[in-house]
């Protein structure tokens, strides 16, 4: 089974296509053209744009939104890292079903439909038989059955899933990305919800980058100063010990990562195969969107870095994705709450895009780059 998933997993990666240039450039010279001094709404310019790129027209529209998030567990907490358990995740992950977390709360405020995904929590669930079929329309407000496993294995005692796990988990995530973009979504937010995910981003990221662990890691949810120690300590020595390649993002993934990173590499996969923007959230997000840029270099092209997250790796995942967020908040709640937010501020730049007069419209002579 592992060989057919990698086989699909290369096909479908095979059929990413670079973004439509002409269709950025023509959205770029609209934006020249309003009555406004050149280039001054700044990344709400260059992000239209880009979106414009990534759907082909110069006409953009984000009508139709969702976030899509992927709720898992992870052994490691076993060690001690977290203040909590895992009944958390499944607690959260039914009550954004049902619209009482931050994140449905401001989607409601951001007209964005919310898709959690049960992809790997620990709780009861039919576990994932292969890869995912085609079935019937994706219903928001609905805990989406997709669950590889009852969470992953404690990666301080060896690898947190098999390469199979990880090809599935990656293949849900281009799946839900291709099923939304039929059913009209003009934009994904990705988000996530598991206790423990930071110490798995944590640990991913320092072997994407050959970073120390101490760099790459925070108190996570609100973590004692002993707490963040052992956390390190964690980290460190399961990296000494699994020694995962980072020449293979795969690798690192199945050794150290976590199924609600592997879904989110997915969604950003599925973006580049499916034309799609993809907002990226926070710490969590941005190492899944690396993982993706790292499987897929254009899949980049397909991100929006919506904010950059507290966490003290943020802004280091950022600058090696090459992207500049629109927010910074000093936010670090996960979930999609940022990526959620900067919908809001794309939405008032596409305003602006769509309805402000040009300086032909206003008989003024137009701005001139110096």
């Amino acid at each position: 089974m592992e060989g057919k998933l990698a086989a699909r997993l290369d096909e479908l990666l095979r059929s990413v296509s670079p973004v439509d240039e002409d269709a950025a450039r023509d959205t770029q010279k609209r934006w020249d053209s309003l009555a406004k001094p050149l280039k001054s709404l700044g990344l709400l310019e260059k992000n239209v744009a880009k979106i414009a790129g990534i759907h082909g027209s110069s006409r953009v529209d984000l009508k139709k939104r969702a976030l899509v998030a992927m709720c898992a567990d992870n052994g490691v907490i076993e060690e001690g890292v977290t203040q909590t358990g895992s009944e958390v995740t499944a607690i959260v992950a039914e009550n954004m079903a049902v619209g009482s977390t931050t994140v449905t709360v401001m989607a409601e405020a951001a007209r964005t439909d919310v898709f959690p995904v049960d992809i790997g929590m620990a709780t009861e669930g039919c576990l994932l038989e292969g890869v995912p079929k085609e079935e019937g329309e994706l219903l928001s407000r609905t805990l989406l059955p997709r669950k590889v496993r009852r969470g992953t294995r404690n990666f301080a005692k060896g690898p947190a899933m098999t390469r199979e796990e990880a090809l599935r988990a990656v293949l849900v995530g281009i799946e839900i990305a291709g099923r939304l973009k039929a059913q009209g979504y003009d934009i994904l937010a990705t988000g996530e919800m598991g206790i423990g995910n930071t110490t798995t981003s944590s640990a991913v990221a320092a072997a994407l980058l050959s970073q120390p662990v101490e760099q790459m890691t925070g108190k996570g949810a609100g973590l004692s100063d002993e707490g963040l120690q052992r956390k390190i300590k964690v980290i460190q020595e399961a990296l000494e010990n699994l020694k995962p390649d980072r020449e293979d993002p795969m690798d690192i993934l199945v050794k150290v990562g976590g199924y609600d990173i592997a879904g989110m590499t997915g969604l950003f996969l599925g973006g580049a195969i499916y034309r799609i923007p993809v907002l990226i959230d926070g710490f969590i997000s941005s190492v899944a969107a690396l993982l993706a840029m790292n499987l897929e270099p254009l899949s980049r092209d397909y991100m929006i870095a919506s904010h950059v997250s507290k966490e003290p790796a943020g802004q280091l995942i950022l600058d090696e994705l090459g992207l500049k967020p629109m927010l910074c908040c000093e936010m670090c709640l996960g979930e999609g709450t940022g990526a959620v937010a900067a919908l809001s501020v794309l939405d008032m730049g596409l305003t602006v895009y769509h309805r402000m007069a040009t300086f032909d419209d206003m008989n003024v002579e137009q701005y001139q780059p110096l």
